[in-house]
C-alpha cells in the first residue's frame, strides 16, 4: 500500500532542482530523482539515499510516484508536464508553466479532464514577506497604491532557450498581480540584446492597471551585482521587500511629501523593519503542493495563475518586438487555443484555430484566418487576408501572400514559393492587381517549387520538388519540371498510381480510380482501407 504522504519524483537536479530535491527529502516525500548527468545522480544517491534514473519513462511508469516535480529547462516544461498528466500524475512545474499561453491552457484543460492537479512554482507568493505585504495593502495601512517598482538583477545565469523576460520576470508579474488582485490592461516593454542576438538580456516593463496603478519591472542577467527588490508606494506609507537582505526583508517607510510655498518637499523616515515568520518560502510552497495532492484541492498558484502570467509575458514580448508600443492584455483569458513560440509575431485581429502551432520567427499578419490543428514551421509569413483551412502543414521559410487560399489538409514543403502578381515592379504599386491562387483539399506542394499566381491546384494533386506551376493543375495530378507538366497520377494516400488509362487501383490502400482524357477521378464505390 502507498503511504498516506504523497510521493514525488523530481525531474532535474540542476541549479534550482537541487533545492527541490532537498526540500522534498526533508518533508519525507521524495521517491525518485530523474537526472541525465551521471555524476549528479551519484550525488543524490549518496546524499539522500533515494533511487535515481536518467529515463523519464521510468518516472511515468512508477506506481509509487503520485506527483512529478519538473525543474528541467523551460523549453521542456510543456512536454514533460503533458506526459506526466497523461500518465495520471499530479504536476508541479517550475516557472514558467510553458512557453506560450496556448500550451498552458492545454495543460490546464488536460489536468481538469484527468482530475489531476497542476501547480506553478511562483515561489514568492509563499514568501512570508509577500504575505505580510499583501496584508498591509488590503488593510489600507499603505493607503491608495500609487505605483509598484521591482528589480531582479544579477550576473548570470545566462540562458539561450528563453530571454530574460521569461526567465526572471514571471516572479515579479505573479506577485504584483497577486498584491493588486488584478491583471494589467496593457503592457509596454523595452529591452536590449547584448550577449546573444535576439535574446533580450535586460528589459524594462510598465504594466498599466485599470485601478490606475502602474508597475515597473526591471530585469537583467548582465548586472554587476545581485538585487531583488519590490517597492510598493502608497499615499500613506511605502514598503520595500528586499529578498537579498538577510534580516530586514520587509521595511515600512513613513516618507511623505509636504508642501511649502507651493513647492513639494520630501520628508524622509528611517524605516521600520517588519518582523516576519522565519519559515523557508520554498518549504512553504512544497508543503502546500503536498497538501493539495493529498486533499485534492486547487493550489494557490494553479494552472490559471500560470496562464495569467503567460498571457502577460506574451503581451510584453509583443511590445518588445514593437519597440515598446503598448500592447493590451486580455484579462479574461479568452484567447484562441493555439500555441505560438515567443519569437513569433501575431498581429491583431486575426483568427487562429484550436490546436494550431506557430513556430520560431514566424509572422501572422492582421485579418488572416488559420484553421484548427495547423502547423506553421520556422520563418513562415502569413500575409493579411489569407485564408488557411484545417490541418494544413506549412514547412520552414514559406510566405503565403495575400490572394492565396489553402483548403484543408494542404502540405507546403520547405522554401516553396507563392506569388500574387504576374508583372511585379518595385516602383509600381500593384496591390489592386493581386491574383487569387487556390490550393484545394489534400494537395501537396514539394520543397523549392514555385506556384505562379492565378492558378488552381486540384484536390490531392502532388507538385514535385523544384517544379514551377504556371497553369491549373487537375485533381490527383503529379506535376514535375519547369514549367510543370502532368507526369502521372497520385492516390489520396500519396502513392503513385500505375501509368496508363482506364481503371487504376492503389497498391498501398486499395482505393480505385479511373484515368481518361487527361483526368483522374476516384470511383464513388471505393471503400477506404487506410489504417
Amino acid at each position: 500500500m502507498k503511504s498516506a504522504l504523497p510521493r514525488v519524483a523530481v525531474v532535474g537536479n540542476g541549479y534550482w532542482g537541487k533545492n527541490l530535491v532537498r526540500v522534498f527529502h526533508e518533508l519525507g516525500s521524495l521517491e525518485l530523482v530523474c537526472e541525465s548527468r551521471h555524476e549528479s545522480r551519484l550525488e543524490v544517491e549518496q546524499k539522500y539515499g533515494v533511487r535515481t534514473t536518467p529515463d523519464f519513462s521510468v518516472v511515468l511508469a512508477h506506481d509509487e510516484v503520485d506527483a512529478v516535480v519538473i525543474a528541467a529547462p523551460a523549453v521542456q516544461h510543456y512536454q514533460l508536464a503533458k506526459q506526466a498528466l497523461l500518465a495520471g500524475k499530479d504536476v508541479y512545474v517550475e516557472k514558467p508553466l510553458a512557453l506560450s499561453s496556448g500550451e498552458g491552457r492545454e495543460l490546464n484543460e488536460l489536468a481538469a479532464k484527468n482530475e489531476r492537479i497542476v501547480m506553478v512554482g511562483h515561489i514568492l507568493e509563499y514568501h512570508p514577506a509577500i504575505l505580510e505585504l499583501k496584508r498591509l495593502i488590503r488593510s489600507g495601512e499603505l493607503g491608495r497604491i500609487r505605483y509598484i517598482y521591482s528589480s531582479r538583477l544579477n550576473l548570470g545565469k545566462l540562458r539561450t532557450e528563453e530571454n530574460i523576460l521569461w526567465s526572471f520576470a514571471p516572479h515579479d508579474i505573479s506577485v504584483i498581480c497577486s498584491l493588486l488582485d488584478e491583471t494589467p490592461e496593457s503592457v509596454s516593454s523595452h529591452g536590449g540584446s547584448y550577449v546573444n542576438p535576439k535574446i533580450f538580456d535586460t528589459t524594462m516593463t510598465t504594466c498599466s492597471f485599470r485601478s490606475g496603478v502602474q508597475a515597473h519591472i526591471f530585469v537583467s542577467w548582465i548586472h554587476p551585482f545581485k538585487e531583488q527588490k519590490l517597492a510598493v508606494i502608497g499615499d500613506k506609507r511605502m514598503a520595500v521587500f528586499d529578498d537579498v537582505e538577510r534580516e530586514r526583508k520587509l521595511t515600512l517607510f513613513s516618507h511623505r511629501i509636504d508642501w511649502f510655498d507651493r513647492m513639494p518637499v520630501a520628508v524622509k523616515d528611517g524605516g521600520e523593519a517588519i518582523p516576519l515568520d522565519k519559515s523557508e518560502p520554498l518549504k512553504n510552497e512544497c508543503e502546500h503542493f503536498l497538501s493539495c495532492v493529498a486533499e485534492r484541492t486547487a493550489p494557490k498558484t494553479d494552472g490559471r495563475n500560470g496562464i495569467q502570467v503567460l498571457e502577460i509575458l506574451e503581451a510584453c514580448e509583443q511590445s518588445l518586438r514593437k519597440e515598446g508600443t503598448p500592447v493590451k492584455v486580455d484579462a479574461r483569458g479568452a484567447k484562441p487555443k493555439y500555441s505560438a513560440h515567443e519569437t513569433a509575431v501575431i498581429d491583431s485581429p486575426c483568427n487562429i484555430g484550436e490546436g494550431t502551432r506557430i513556430w520560431h520567427f514566424s509572422h501572422v499578419m492582421a485579418n488572416s484566418t488559420i484553421g484548427k490543428n495547423c502547423n506553421l514551421g520556422q520563418n513562415v509569413v502569413i500575409s493579411p487576408d489569407v485564408t488557411i483551412g484545417n490541418n494544413v502543414k506549412i514547412q520552414n521559410n514559406v510566405s503565403v501572400y495575400t490572394g492565396v487560399i489553402l483548403e484543408d489538409d494542404v502540405f507546403c514543403g520547405p522554401s516553396m514559393v507563392f506569388t500574387n502578381v504576374v508583372n511585379p515592379r518595385s516602383h509600381i504599386v500593384r496591390r489592386h492587381e493581386y491574383k487569387t491562387t487556390r490550393v484545394k483539399k489534400g494537395a501537396s506542394i514539394g520543397a523549392n517549387s514555385t506556384i505562379v499566381c492565378g492558378v488552381t491546384i486540384g484536390e490531392y494533386a502532388f507538385i514535385a520538388a523544384g517544379a514551377v506551376v504556371t497553369k491549373d493543375v487537375p485533381p490527383y495530378a503529379l506535376m514535375i519540371g519547369v514549367p510543370a507538366r502532368v507526369a502521372g497520377w497520385m492516390c489520396y494516400c500519396g502513392t503513385r498510381l500505375e501509368e496508363g488509362t482506364g481503371s487504376q487501383t492503389c497498391s498501398a490502400c486499395g482505393r480505385q480510380y479511373t484515368v481518361e482524357d487527361g483526368c483522374c477521378a476516384e470511383l464513388a464505390s471505393t471503400q477506404p482501407v487506410l489504417a
